[in-house]
């Protein structure tokens, strides 16, 4: 039995990546789903080890710590080989910014269209209208990380690392909606590498497997039992891809929520 308990979501990218490292440093953990996830409103072992009520959280004995970022970081100290980090201090502040990017920019993207496609905010016109913007966004970033590759097989370089699993977890995010690199492009080359790797097989595939969890969750959304979170660079997002009547009607009905008391 291992003392290292990692709350998380299969779909959130944040709880992906600290998977695929623990996976690739072969740390044994236990994954568990808060209860109340989703509602704002989170109990037990969760809810105080991230008082933000996000996922993942990343339970160590009696050291609890929140951000998966952070979280990372401390995997990268405890259990530093094999190692996620490049070696030198150019290589980890770029995939530490490749990482930003991915985790704000990019992903506001695919969380938008999970309120599309999962919670059903918008329909019809508007819906083809945000999801036509979604597509020329990524196809934008999916340029900047093909500089970003640089002709290497990897972001961290020679080796698969802290780069290249802060980015398939939000590329298979954004194929999952029929958005993806072009074929025969240097990053869809990259992603079929990636996918192909034993730590991201598994964690993808869990991913998948829970979708159809997600068949009714629009009618939970309905019913008030769910409340989205729509921090910083989401709200952003939403705004500015012309989702301003979603917000507006889910500050109207309660079904949308912000960081914090």
């Amino acid at each position: 039995m291992t003392d290292l308990i990692l709350y998380e979501h299969p779909l959130s990218p944040y709880a992906q990546k600290v998977k695929i490292a623990l996976r690739e440093k072969s740390v044994p953990f236990a994954a568990r789903l808060p209860e109340g996830i989703g509602t704002g409103v989170t109990g037990s072992g969760f809810a105080k080890a991230n008082p933000r009520g996000e996922v993942p959280a990343l339970v160590h004995g009696d050291i609890a710590i929140f951000d998966s970022t952070i979280i990372l970081e401390y995997i990268e100290d405890v259990w530093p080989s094999p190692p996620m980090l490049p070696k030198t201090p150019a290589m980890k502040a770029r995939v530490r910014m490749i990482e930003d990017i991915m985790d704000t920019q990019f992903e506001a993207i695919t969380w938008g269209l999970g309120e599309l496609n999962f919670f059903k905010r918008a329909d019809g016109a508007l819906k083809a209208e945000i999801e036509a913007r979604a597509r020329e966004q990524a196809a934008a970033y999916f340029d900047l990380l093909e500089g970003y590759l640089q002709g290497a097989a990897w972001f961290n370089g020679a080796e698969f690392g802290w780069g290249d699993l802060s980015v398939v977890p939000y590329l298979n995010g954004a194929a999952g909606f029929g958005i993806a690199p072009p074929e025969g492009s240097v990053l869809a080359a990259w992603a079929a590498r990636a996918n192909a790797r034993p730590s991201v097989q598994q964690t993808r595939s869990e991913s998948e497997a829970s979708i159809s969890g997600m068949a009714q969750v629009d009618q939970a959304v309905k019913a008030g039992l769910f409340k989205r979170q729509y921090r910083d660079h989401r709200l952003e997002w939403m705004m500015k891809s012309g989702g301003a009547e979603i917000v507006r009607k889910g500050l109207e009905d309660a079904t949308i929520r912000f960081t914090g008391p």
